[in-house]
């Protein structure tokens, strides 16, 4: 929420949390007002959770089930926001792919969270990339400027510390 309160978005700008699932930041983007809000997400059961503990305001969510590789968006998203989707992307044309997608999507600006360069090597039995601050800029370099990155440590329910990058990006002008 720090990064999207920086850029200081209306309450009517458009917002995607990419891998959303049953993440909570839905959530925290209602409670405080915001109106058009997309959470896609491979992951079907994973909506269902969110909408389930959202109750009746999930119908205020635009709802999406899609692989992010397959995904094509309609409009422009003032805000994408994706915590811990992109470093599933291991091949090189899979990260091609989403950076073009987002290019070509984002009016605003991007949020990403990856695991850092001494962060996890793997996720839920999956091979994963890991960033370092500047290796996550220069997959975006090509349509966006860095605004800020972070590295962030984030303690599992199990206890396991693992280390994240962020970093936070505006569309270029082209």
């Amino acid at each position: 929420m720090e990064f999207i309160h920086s850029f200081s978005l209306p309450k009517n700008a458009r917002i995607i949390d990419i891998g959303g699932g049953d993440s909570k930041l839905v959530d925290f983007l209602l409670e405080e007002g915001y109106k058009d809000i997309t959470v896609l997400d491979i992951s079907e059961t994973a909506t269902e959770h969110a909408k389930k503990r959202l109750g009746e305001k999930a119908a205020t969510v635009n709802w999406i089930v899609s692989d992010i590789l397959d995904f094509k968006p309609v409009g422009k998203y003032d805000c994408w926001h994706d915590r811990a989707t992109f470093h599933f992307l291991t091949s090189e044309t899979d990260r091609l792919i989403y950076t073009g997608t987002a290019r070509s999507s984002v009016a605003g600006y991007l949020i990403i969270g990856t695991f850092s360069d001494n962060g996890p090597e793997k996720c839920s039995g999956l091979v994963v990339k890991q960033y370092s601050s500047e290796a996550l800029t220069r997959e975006f370099e090509q349509g966006f400027e860095k605004i800020k990155c972070i590295q962030d440590d984030h303690i599992t329910p199990a206890g396991v510390v693992q280390h994240f990058t962020f970093c936070s990006f505006k569309k270029k002008n082209s």
